[in-house]
């Protein structure tokens, strides 16, 4: 018996969502497991051409017969998961999987909107809460589930943490110099009110727990139950590599753990028979903020934009679009330990000709083959590419690899000849069904 960890290895965007939908079901998975990240992630899955977009939810959501957990460190807008499930249900009735959550999970909370409403715009943010959340959990001033078992400890802790957010975005507001106009808008007097993020925030977390199929509790016992019963377990990582808090391109980084590491820290539990799926597009995107060394600016990157549908999920943002990196899917695979790759969106390269792969940086006189995550490093290198021939046939609808064209054969192979590590997974088309299970 063996878990899976599902691991983005760019900036995110990936296309990890279809790809948890796509083994939750034929790996006989029991659980599905988010383990760190907020509603400022966007997974989108498609069945039978209908989709669906989760921001909270685990992908494998849609399986009636599964457990989908939300891990202690992902921090939840229960506003937003209250949203998430109602549109789940209206779409696909009870017919879900039921969901588990950590009561060890941080809530955002509307100060912590207004605050990266604020501050986050330097580094490009969705202005969702998310840092500021995960900084007051550090900073050991967070509210949790736990907070929620008892109203007079819930009024308390609101009470404690109003006072002094209301003073730090008063300085906030000052020390950023916004004009009054702009500070009308964040509406603090009537978002920052006591009594409403009370008896808001009270009855949304009421209607999760009398929800029959939503359950508050200890994660890491939950899932050390599975473990010992023989129940696979796979973990959904939420952005990427290169976005990790520690491993990423700093600052321009999320504020939580979405490489290996996440999993333990996220969920309290160890899965000593772990295989780690490298998710990792044909090309590269990046959204926001910080030095991309392959993007593209020409006629190619405005294809790959259109035909590849690159818009966020969570923000609509239209992404940046570039050749694939290989230095950037090497580095996934140190940090993360990587057993295989799942490389999706192939059959947006269709029609491109020819096609470029990055394989080092040329730094002065000298050749790199390795990423660079300081980014005042990275903005100054200039890319070695390998050229490769392109195909025009339409690959959505092959289901073998020996199946597809030549030329998108010798693109794959190169890929795993480079990195050191198999391509398992092949996603040619936006639908479930369309896949190579190489």
């Amino acid at each position: 018996m063996k878990h899976l960890a599902i691991i983005g290895t760019q900036w995110g965007d990936e296309g990890k969502g279809k790809i948890t939908d796509l083994l939750v079901e034929k790996e006989g998975f029991k659980a599905v497991v988010r383990y760190q990240g907020g509603n400022n992630a966007g997974h989108t899955v498609v069945v039978g051409g209908k989709k669906h977009a989760f921001h909270l939810l685990p992908s494998g959501i849609l399986h009636s017969n599964k457990v989908c957990v939300i891990g202690n460190g992902v921090i939840v807008n229960p506003e937003v998961l209250a949203k998430e499930i109602k549109d789940l249900t209206l779409r696909v009735g009870k017919k879900h999987a039921q969901l588990f959550i950590s009561e060890k999970a941080h809530l955002i909370m509307p100060w912590h909107i207004v605050r990266d409403n604020i501050g986050g715009g330097k580094i490009g943010t969705t202005g969702r809460g998310i840092g500021p959340t995960y900084t007051e959990a550090i900073a050991r001033r967070g509210i949790r589930f736990y907070d929620f078992k008892d109203k007079k400890r819930f009024i308390k802790r609101v009470k404690e943490e109003l006072v002094w957010n209301k003073k730090l975005i008063k300085l906030m507001l000052d020390s950023y110099d916004i004009p009054k106009a702009n500070r009308d808008k964040l509406k603090l007097r009537t978002v920052l009110n006591e009594q409403r993020i009370i008896n808001r925030y009270w009855l949304l977390v009421k209607k999760l727990k009398d929800n029959p199929l939503i359950e508050v509790g200890d994660v890491g016992l939950l899932l050390d139950k599975y473990d010992q019963s023989k129940n696979k377990i796979l973990f959904e990582g939420a952005q990427a590599t290169l976005l990790d808090i520690a491993h990423g391109t700093y600052p321009f980084v999320t504020s939580s753990s979405p490489t290996l590491g996440g999993v333990y820290t996220g969920t309290g539990f160890r899965p000593r028979d772990l295989e780690v799926i490298g998710v990792a597009k044909a090309y590269t995107t990046r959204v926001g903020e910080g030095p991309f060394p392959t993007e593209l600016f020409d006629k190619v990157g405005d294809q790959l934009r259109r035909v590849g549908n690159e818009f966020g999920t969570t923000t609509g943002r239209p992404r940046r679009c570039g050749w694939l990196d290989l230095t950037i899917l090497h580095y996934a695979k140190v940090i993360n330990g990587l057993d295989g790759i799942a490389l999706t969106k192939l059959d947006v390269l269709s029609g491109i000709n020819p096609l470029k792969i990055a394989i080092a940086y040329q730094i002065g006189s000298k050749k790199n083959k390795n990423f660079l995550p300081d980014t005042e490093d990275l903005s100054k290198v200039k890319v070695v590419y390998k050229e490769f021939p392109g195909w025009e046939e339409n690959i959505c609808n092959v289901r073998k690899f020996s199946e597809l064209p030549i030329n998108c054969r010798k693109y794959v192979n190169f890929i795993e000849l480079e990195v050191g590590v198999p391509v398992k997974v092949i996603s040619n088309g936006p639908d479930r069904k369309e896949h190579i299970l190489k």
